[in-house]
């Protein structure tokens, strides 16, 4: 059954959209302010962090084009931000495949270092956050995350011409 618009639970916790929707914004402003902090000691932009994590999370080797597609960016765009990372030696480009057009991206395992020590405090959070919930809280708590994340895909506008 789907919630109604002014949905509450058990323990009076509202979960009515307008409820979601405060609740993601917050998330998505401390998550940006992490974001933004990484970004400003790599002497990055806060796009390049968006490409890191795209490279990081891709199931598949990335390549610049699907790395635009992703993050919306124009050819251009992607360049400079591959060029930045690249220099500041975050990731590496590379010709795997028989077809030598084909350019794949890595994330340097130096920079995956550094990375995974300045987010420390972030996995630190999220597992005292999970700790609150059983096995089967969590379970929906993917379920939810994992269709919304699959709706937000869905709802991506094509890049400016």
């Amino acid at each position: 059954m789907a919630p109604t618009e002014d949905s509450t639970d058990e323990s009076g916790t509202a979960t009515d959209l307008q409820s979601f929707a405060v609740q993601l914004r917050r998330m998505n402003g401390e998550l940006n302010r992490v974001v933004h902090a990484f970004a400003a000691g790599q002497n990055l932009h806060a796009t390049d962090v968006q490409a890191l994590s795209a490279i990081l999370d891709a199931d598949e080797p990335m390549t610049p084009g699907r790395l635009r597609t992703h993050l919306g960016l124009t050819s251009g765009a992607v360049t400079a931000c591959l060029d930045r990372l690249e220099r500041a030696g975050h990731i590496r480009r590379s010709r795997e495949s028989q077809d030598r057009r084909v350019v794949h991206l890595h994330y340097e395992n130096s920079a995956r270092s550094a990375a995974r020590t300045f987010f420390q405090p972030l996995a630190v959070a999220t597992e005292s956050a999970r700790a609150l919930f059983d096995t089967e809280e969590l379970t929906v708590v993917m379920r939810f995350l994992t269709a919304l994340n699959e709706e937000l895909s869905d709802v991506r506008r094509p890049p400016p011409l």
